[in-house]
């Protein structure tokens, strides 16, 4: 009897399984994950094995196998492999950009020997812990939902989580996972930073920490999946396959039988559906409660409300030179909104909440879900609508008129901040450049929150949660007050989400959201996919015959729904292996983050 390795190549475009031959001398050295080197149509190339098999299993004659040439690193393990093949078929990918983000940055010859420090292994060293006796109870389970504060640092998570054992983090960027590493080091816990520390992770510490692709790390006895931020839209992968770290964290955590704890001061509705799933409320932690002000100006009691950014109240804000200010305008090119010009209120569509546009002058429609109406007024029944502009080529000097002081623009190609500076300006980029500040203003909160997509809601909070973070800055006092302040100018105070966020309760926001979901079958109550490129038409005509998906196209992409994933991911295979697949190439996007 041979033994075979069944291996998936490191080739671009090619998917397709291979199965080689293990030599005797290969046999200890060939397992589930390892990267070894065999030949391929007449050149070597990589490959990662995905399945050690009989030759009795394989569907050709072992004689006609190549042997494998040898084998060139330790891999992924084979729970991580395992995962793979589940992510291949949940966003319908080839399994080579998987393996790549589970692979080691460099060739690995052998593991070194764990470093399990003291604190993981006792379970009565951890304070906050026993404390938070919920923290701990989730970790013993499943995992759930742990709704936490904007700057929290998330030590009796991190203690909770360790008295189970080793422990992956997954965080939103490399920065955060640097921070938290240090933190950890601080509580006595023996940690590594992946991918750079690929070797200590999959060797045996107490906490892997990482961005987005930390969730494939190869983790010694885990024990338990942390992904704090859950809302962060940097946890999803915007090149196709568009998988998401949370994701894969709940099926990887299910796969083991360990818990998976989704953490965020906004937890998404898709979170908060999964911990619905397995029978989890929501847990607040013990820093919940540690918000900063959060203020309302309300654009519509400006006389130019229409034309200008720069409101009273502003200007008496950014008129105290004591405070450092950070402005966001997280919106690019013309202004979409209209609005009453009697009464102001901006025009909404009724079935979905986006924001409408004015095509023509016979009416309005919702570039959301589609919804058309007549140009009035829902609030007062007027037929004159004035479009809401918005000065973005002179804000900057508005801004540092009514200052009385310099305005620094902050863009992606600013090298510096200037020292003397105490005002800011730019798109959400610049919450990523500054470091701290007293205020954070939306200038135009509406741009987020009333956007077409049917995820905007979601990212309006995660905006104001993140110019939170950087006014807190983990400075939260014994009642609650952190000192600094959140300003969100807008025109539609009334919102659910405006309204929460002032009263710190967003549960109406989160029961109209769900109401809205689910009666237009959106995540996490059905499916998305959207396909685009010169081989989506091909893709689309071959859908349309499915009777697992719902498919609509427009000029240059295709969005396809369906009741589940699993339905999605089987429409998708079939079409594709039925001969769809187009000659040019087409981009599908399965749950598109900006759809």
């Amino acid at each position: 009897m041979s033994l075979l390795a069944r291996v998936v190549v490191d080739v671009t475009g090619v998917d397709k399984p291979f199965d080689y031959l293990i030599p005797d001398a290969l046999r200890s050295d060939v397992v589930v994950g390892s990267r070894v080197r065999v030949s391929l149509h007449r050149r070597e190339v990589s490959a990662w094995v995905m399945a050690i098999i009989e030759d009795v299993d394989s569907d050709v004659d072992a004689k006609r196998l190549l042997p494998i040439i040898k084998v060139m690193s330790i891999g992924p393990l084979p729970d991580v492999v395992a995962l793979v093949e589940w992510a291949a078929v949940r966003w319908v990918s080839r399994r080579r950009p998987f393996f790549v983000s589970a692979s080691p940055p460099k060739r690995v010859p052998r593991l070194v020997a764990s470093r399990y420090g003291a604190r993981s292994r006792n379970a009565s060293t951890s304070d906050h812990a026993s404390e938070n006796a919920a923290l701990v109870a989730l970790f013993r389970a499943v995992g759930g939902v742990v709704q936490s504060g904007p700057a929290s640092t998330h030590s009796a998570l991190l203690s909770a989580a360790t008295r189970q054992g080793p422990t992956l983090v997954v965080v939103p960027t490399v920065v955060r996972a640097r921070r938290l590493a240090a933190h950890c080091r601080q509580l006595g816990l023996t940690t590594a930073v992946y991918p750079d520390d690929w070797v200590a992770a999959a060797s045996g510490v107490d906490v892997v920490v990482g961005a987005r692709s930390a969730v494939w790390a190869s983790v010694a006895q885990l024990a338990s999946i942390i992904v704090i931020d859950e809302h962060d839209d940097t946890l999803q992968e915007e090149r196709a396959p568009t998988w998401h770290a949370r994701d894969v964290a709940i099926e990887r955590a299910r796969q083991a039988g360990i818990a998976c704890v989704l953490v965020s001061p906004v937890p998404t509705l898709s979170a908060r559906q999964w911990a619905h799933s397995i029978g989890a409320d929501v847990v607040q932690a013990h820093d919940a409660t540690d918000w900063p002000t959060i203020r309302l100006i309300d654009r519509n009691i400006d006389e130019r409300w229409a034309s200008s950014l720069v409101t009273s109240e502003l200007i008496e804000l950014l008129r105290d030179h004591t405070k450092r200010v950070v402005c966001v305008l997280n919106v690019k090119g013309r202004a979409r909104a209209v609005a009453c010009d009697a009464c102001r209120t901006v025009a909404c569509c009724e079935a979905c909440g986006a924001a409408v546009q004015q095509p023509d002058e016979q009416g309005l429609s919702c570039p959301r879900c589609a919804a058309t109406r007549p140009v009035v007024c829902l609030a007062c029944g007027s037929q004159k609508m004035r479009s809401i502009r918005i000065g973005i080529s002179r804000l900057r000097d508005e801004l540092e008129a009514a200052a009385g002081r310099p305005v620094q623009e902050i863009k992606p190609t600013t090298s510096a901040i200037e020292p003397h500076t105490s005002v800011f300006v730019g798109t959400e980029a610049v919450l990523h450049r500054i470091d701290r500040a007293d205020v954070v203003v939306f200038l135009d909160i509406d741009a987020e929150l009333l956007a077409p997509r049917f995820r905007a809601s979601e990212q309006a909070l995660s905006l104001v949660a993140h110019g939170a973070r950087l006014v807190t800055g983990g400075s939260g006092s014994a009642d609650g007050s952190t000192g600094g302040e959140v300003v969100l100018q807008t025109s539609v105070p009334q919102h659910e989400v405006m309204v929460g966020l002032v009263a710190a309760n967003l549960a109406p926001h989160v029961a109209a959201e769900t109401e809205r979901r689910q009666r237009l079958r959106l995540p996490p109550f059905g499916a998305l996919a959207e396909i685009s490129g010169a081989g989506a038409p091909d893709l689309a005509a071959q859908l349309a015959a499915s009777l697992l998906v719902q498919v609509a196209t427009n000029e240059d992409r295709t969005l396809v729904r369906a009741a589940s994933w699993e339905a999605l991911s089987e429409a998708l295979t079939v079409a594709l292996g039925a001969g769809a697949r187009p000659k040019v190439r087409a981009r599908i996007a399965v749950d598109p983050p900006r759809a």
